[in-house]
């Protein structure tokens, strides 16, 4: 009897997954994607408290199925990097798992980007990352307020969001 309800349990888990998932953005072209990131805000993660001038860089790796990621940013004054691969999860381009650690893997979803790829909005499926990245280390206040709007209409929790620093 036990076991068949253990059995039970597991076929709910697997038939009816959660569905309290953001969407990704159509699409993403990876060669314009690429290139240096400046961290605007972000939902502030064990290995990320205390920094500002956060920075990320995307890297193409030829015949590859992985982008290389150069995290940076400073603590206490000092200059902190950290390099992961970021492994492409799906054919639309905007669902990356990132590894800085192996084994471990966690979202990296595009859920928005402007068109002429100068901001990006990064989370993950249950909402619980966010990342709001620009070209420039400083986002138009207009385009700022805008994804703020639109954070708030998709559930996230404005109070957790760090501005970062940047010079």
């Amino acid at each position: 009897m036990r076991l068949c309800s253990y059995i039970h349990f597991i076929v709910a888990l697997f038939a009816f997954p959660n569905t309290d998932t953001v969407k990704t953005v159509p699409s993403v072209d990876l060669n314009r994607y690429a290139g240096k990131w400046y961290e605007i805000a972000r939902y502030t993660l064990w290995f990320e408290k205390g920094m500002d001038q956060v920075t990320a860089e995307y890297i193409l790796q030829p015949n590859k199925k992985w982008v290389k990621v150069i995290n940076s940013g400073y603590k206490n004054g000092r200059l902190k990097n950290i390099v992961g691969k970021a492994f492409i999860s799906d054919s639309t381009n905007s669902k990356l798992r990132v590894q800085f650690f192996w084994p471990f893997r966690g979202d990296y979803w595009i859920i928005d980007l402007a068109e002429d790829y100068s901001w990006a909005v990064v989370s993950d499926r249950k909402k619980s990352s966010l990342w709001i990245l620009s070209r420039t280390p400083q986002l138009d206040e207009a385009i700022l307020d805008q994804l703020m709007d639109k954070l708030m209409q998709l559930g996230y929790d404005k109070d957790r969001i760090y501005f970062t620093k940047q010079n």
